[in-house]
């Protein structure tokens, strides 16, 4: 399986196992695993379709897909399952979260 992470309007894809790509959003640049994946993005905004590991940015995230670990973002949320947790600065739209939320806005998600 693979990834697409796209931030500011530039797109990578990462090959991977799901769940295997943990990703970071940080001084211009998108981490995954560590490693330097896309640069000068001028933006901390991130969209990612397919399943992920954890995401860590200071804009918002948008996963079409689900997270098995946390997300910790500076914006709004909008994703699928997690199985971690998920700390947003702004509101939250998910699926079932296996920990908790903490949201500057309004949380919406879908607890079985």
């Amino acid at each position: 399986m693979s990834i697409t992470i796209t931030c500011n309007g530039k797109t990578v894809v990462i090959d991977g196992n799901d769940f295997s790509q943990n990703i970071r959003i940080g001084n211009n640049n998108v981490f995954c695993n560590g490693k330097l994946v896309l640069m000068d993005i001028n933006d901390n905004d991130v969209i990612v379709k397919g399943n992920c590991g954890s995401i860590n940015c200071g804009g918002s995230v948008t996963v079409d897909g689900n997270v098995r670990g946390d997300i910790d973002c500076g914006g709004s949320c909008n994703c699928g399952n997690v199985s971690g947790e998920i700390d947003a600065g702004g509101s939250v739209t998910c699926g079932d979260v296996g920990g908790d939320i903490d949201a500057g806005g309004s949380i919406r998600f879908n607890k079985k």
